[in-house]
């Protein structure tokens, strides 16, 4: 260790990640805004300066994807392969050469499933790693392996209050060790609008009140609520004859989902949108005039795109969403399995009485909290940049 010190100069940081440029989803999102605004932090350095040298280690990327982030200052490597063993086996040996080589500033571990290799290479050089933890992967007891990676790292990065509080209560690790990265919003792409016309009449939700959610409908993963706003609609047309629910997404629970509204003798007033590419996902917001998802989230963030767009949103209370939602004051938490609290809820939000359906107010709060800048200003600190 004495040796690989002296021969060593600190220098940059290292990444590993288990994807960021072939697969789309929550926290491959996550990640890629993590890794934007390092970017952006670090290409305002001097060429020599030791933090632009940064090296990213990608395990199920290949060099054939497409790479918007290709630096003169950050290096990436490549370690696709059919083989699952040999990917990790080779993405292992280049991470053990480049620790002994440039002795980094520290290691960011992507993904718990990669944290126990982090572990092994860095502990005995006493190179300092962080681990991001994003959702439910840490929310139940992890084998002993993978807690003691935990255990031993400098750093424990995740999105919510919520998500520290479970992986902590369920394996036995210190909340003094976490820090806090929210999701971000980004604000420039989305923004209210005008009515697209084109989605309304393609919908048929000519002169009606529309909720909407976006969620996939994964019949193994039911939490995100879609069924009990369902059961919420007959309760909402008493008060409001002419809404509609908007789902956008696709699964195997969707056939489900529609013999439960047609059961309901709602099925007129519930659309399937299936799957909605992320360049028009902010023309649906801005048709809809409220979003509903009383889920359980690690964090959720579909509550700041939607209020990024002006509108008011509904989440469940006691999950992740508390942090998005600021504890209430900007949306309604109510309890996710009560249709008749969801219902309650849709109709204040339709009636547009509560501040928290100003949707300029809302638009400014949300991106004062959970923006560019203020994401890369936590980026930024966490770095040491």
């Amino acid at each position: 260790m004495k040796l690989a010190k002296k021969i060593a100069q600190k220098t940059g940081n290292i990444f590993v990640f288990l994807e960021i440029l072939s697969c789309e989803g929550g926290i491959q999102s996550y990640v890629r805004d993590i890794f934007q605004a390092y970017q952006n932090l670090t290409n305002f350095t001097e060429p020599n300066d030791s933090f632009s040298e940064s090296d990213i280690l990608l395990l199920r990327d290949g060099k054939d994807c497409k790479n918007p982030y290709q630096s003169k200052s950050i290096k990436f490597h490549y370690f696709k392969s059919q083989s699952v063993w040999l990917g990790r086996l080779r993405l292992g040996i280049t991470l053990l050469w480049l620790l002994l080589k440039k002795q980094p500033k520290q290691v960011f571990c992507g993904h718990i499933n990669l944290a126990p290799l982090v572990q092994i290479l860095c502990v005995p050089l006493g190179i300092p790693y962080t681990v991001l933890t994003y959702g439910k992967e840490v929310w139940e007891p992890l084998p002993n392996k993978y807690q003691q990676a935990l255990k031993q790292a400098t750093k424990i990065l995740t999105i919510s209050r919520y998500s520290r509080d479970r992986c902590c209560e369920s394996n036995h690790l210190d909340p003094e060790k976490f820090q806090l990265l929210p999701c971000m919003v980004d604000g420039d792409k989305f923004i209210p609008g005008l009515l697209p016309v084109d989605l309304i009449e393609g919908y048929n939700l000519q002169r009606a009140k529309i909720l909407m959610t976006v969620a996939r409908l994964w019949s193994g993963d039911p939490y995100k609520g879609v069924d009990v706003t369902i059961r919420s609609i007959p309760i909402i047309l008493q008060s409001f004859s002419e809404v509609k629910y908007l789902i956008i997404g696709q699964g195997d629970d969707q056939t489900r989902l529609a013999k439960l509204a047609q059961d309901l003798g709602v099925g007129e007033k519930v659309i399937f949108a299936g799957f909605v590419p992320t360049e028009d996902l902010v023309k649906h917001y801005q048709v809809a005039d409220a979003y509903v998802m009383p889920s359980q989230e690690g964090f959720g963030i579909v509550y700041l795109e939607a209020m990024a767009c002006g509108l008011p949103v509904l989440s469940g209370d006691g999950d992740g969403s508390a942090d998005p939602l600021q504890d209430g004051k900007l949306g309604w938490r109510v309890p996710h399995r009560d249709p008749e609290a969801v219902a309650n809820a849709c109709i204040e939000m339709l009636k547009g009485e509560d501040k928290r359906c100003d949707g300029q107010w809302l638009r400014e709060e949300s991106l004062k909290i959970f923006g560019r800048i203020t994401f890369t200003k936590r980026v930024k600190q966490i770095f040491n940049l």
